[in-house]
């Protein structure tokens, strides 16, 4: 599977954006799907999963109540929808997929768990 991340660019404090993740090859539906984000000279760290097929969906404290994950209408990509977007929310991001596994529920805001990624995309919000 190989994922194609899009959907960022420059944008003001407080606007929106729509980050997409578009998966070539066959993904399960059972399988889960993710965002990661690295901001400058930190670590990356998790942002929003969610079961491919739908359900499931999961958030960090910092971006919860703002962000949202969604799958699309088309068939095989699925979104980060940004919304009240902070300076603190500039960073590349990644989406992720994983197979299916039994312990998504633990484990689904590590980076281990996935077993593919796509290139990132970056996302610059100015104050």
């Amino acid at each position: 599977v190989q994922l194609q991340a899009s959907g960022g660019g420059l944008v003001q404090t407080g606007g929106s954006l729509r980050l997409s993740c578009v998966a070539f090859g066959r993904m399960f539906s059972s399988g889960s799907v993710a965002w990661f984000r690295q901001r400058p000279g930190t670590e990356r760290e998790f942002v929003a999963a969610m079961i491919w097929s739908g359900g499931g969906e999961k958030y960090s404290d910092s971006v919860k109540g703002r962000f949202t994950i969604s799958r699309d209408d088309a068939e095989k990509t699925r979104s980060l929808q940004m919304n009240s977007l902070k300076p603190e929310d500039t960073a590349v991001y990644y989406c992720a997929a994983a197979r299916p596994k039994t312990n998504y529920y633990r484990d689904y805001a590590r980076l281990g768990f996935y077993d593919y990624w796509g290139q990132g995309t970056l996302v610059t919000v100015s104050s």
